[in-house]
This record gives structure tokens, sequence and C-alpha cells, in this order.
């Protein structure tokens, strides 16, 4: 019987930490780092500004799941950004790169291409906020890939493209896998909580299947970044890649989601969906 293969979870304490922790917990020897105490699995209480204080969590670790960044004020907040998600996540992969970890799987986002949504006529802006049954909603659309480029909207996504783009280079340079999840919107509810999530709604098993995926994939797969997104009917990002490199098929989708908890289509509802909605969260 062979050893499971040592995971560390930077952010462990948030919701996808502890969802891995949930339906991954008997698969490997998950270990934590996060800010607030994690009961469920031994862990390490730091920081990731903490360059010298986070070290002794990496020792003996395969690989490192990095979900720790900062997300309040996604908009506008700079000063979280630079200590946490860009200086943050350097810590970890020179902490990754000094313990001889081999994969780091970095948890990017759909930020980093949301900024194709900034062109209000274009038809990524109108899938997110029109009703279907306006006369201009669009009823094809080019789909976005991996190749289109980083194009974020804001400073949470220019962070994540920083993460990506160091991977890369940790790759090249030091020899560390890094795959890169550009992650859908998964939600405590498992559902679309407003309008504009539908397009880009990552149901959670299919989350954690994508994330088990990059764990186990080969080891000399030693740079790639994958779209997260479930099958959802109005998704403008390309899923494909996923498929052909890691055979990740999402089995869910926000109308799967909606549906199971009673929840009729969002399409109704714009930008301004009144609190009213059943499944809206101010």
């Amino acid at each position: 019987m062979t050893d499971k293969k040592k995971v560390l979870i930077t952010g462990a304490s948030g919701l996808i930490g502890g969802l891995v922790i949930e339906h991954l917990g008997d698969k490997y020897d998950l270990t934590g780092l996060a800010r607030r105490p994690v009961e469920s699995i031994p862990s390490l209480q730091a920081d990731i500004t903490d360059a010298e204080g986070i070290k002794p969590a990496f020792e003996g670790v395969h690989t490192v799941l990095h979900l720790a960044a900062a997300t309040v004020g996604l908009t506008e907040d700079w000063e979280s950004t630079f200590p946490i998600t860009i200086q943050g996540t350097l810590n970890v992969y020179e902490a990754a790169r000094e313990a001889g970890v081999r994969r780091v799987v970095f948890m990017s986002s759909g930020n980093t291409q949301l900024g194709f949504m900034f062109d209000h006529s274009g038809p990524y802006y109108k899938l997110a906020t029109m009703r279907e049954d306006d006369p201009d909603f669009p009823t094809d659309w080019p789909l976005i890939t991996i190749e289109d480029g980083p194009y974020p909207n804001n400073p949470y996504g220019v962070g994540k493209v920083f993460g990506e783009n160091l991977g890369r280079l940790y790759s090249e340079l030091h020899g560390i896998s890094t795959l890169s999840i550009k992650l859908g919107g998964v939600l405590k509810e498992n559902r679309p909580h407003v309008r504009g999530i539908w397009p880009g709604f990552l149901d959670q098993m299919d989350c954690i299947d994508m994330v088990d995926r990059c764990i186990n994939a080969p080891d000399d797969l030693m740079y790639d970044a994958f779209n997260a997104i479930s099958n959802n009917k109005w998704r403008w990002r390309e899923i494909q890649h996923g498929a052909d490199v890691l055979g990740w098929v999402p089995k869910g989708s926000a109308e799967i989601a909606a549906q199971r908890d009673g929840i009729s289509p969002g399409h109704e509802h714009g930008p301004s969906t009144p609190s009213g909605y059943k499944g809206y969260e101010d």
C-alpha cells in the first residue's frame, strides 16, 4: 500500500479549503496553513505575508494547494492585493522551493478574463445582465480560451494574473510544476445567488473534481492553466482544455443547481435584482 500524497492547503479555513477537506480528506494526507484555526486537519496558524513564519508548514509536502488570497474589496482594494495576493503568493513559492515541493496547484480566478465584459455592447456583458427575452440578448457567441490572454477586471484579477505568471516562472527556473485553475463562482449555497453568476457558476463537486485531477496530474506536466466552470447555458469561457488534458468534464450547471433548490432561472432579472428574489443575497 502506497503512502498518501501529502498536500498542504493554504487558506484552509475558507469555503473551498473546507470542501477539499470534506471530500478529499480520505484520499490525501492533508495539512493546512491559515490565519484562523483549522481543527479538522493538522495545521499551522500563520499569515502568508509572514515569509519566515509559514515555512514549517511546507516541510515534507508534495503538493501545495494555494487558495489563500485577499477577497475583500475586489474592485478597489489594492492595499490588500499587494501584501496578500501578490507578495503572499511569492512567499508561498519561495517556501515551496526551499522545501522541495513538487507541485503547486494555484487557485486562480475567472477574474483574470472578465475584462471581456467591459464592452457593454458585446455578448459577454449581455449574457450576465440582460433578460433572455430581450431582443438584443445573444443567441451565439465565441468562447474565450486560455490563449485569449489575461484581461483582468479588478485588482484581485491582476493579483491572480501575477500568480499564474509566477507559477510559470518557478516551473521553468526551479522545476515546480504549477497547474493554475481559473476558478468560476463557487458559492456556499451551491447555486446562483445573483443574476451575473449564471454564466460563470461552478458547482462545488465540479470544483473538487478539478482540484483532485490537478493534484493527480502526471508529474511531467510542468505548467498549464484550466478554466473551471460548470456546464452553464450562458457560459462564455471554454472548458474543453480541461477535458483534453485532465479528463475533467463538469456534471453540474447553474440551471441544475437552481432547479434543485426550486429557483426559477435568473434571466428574468437584470443587474438590479430585487432583494425579494429567491436565491438573492446582498
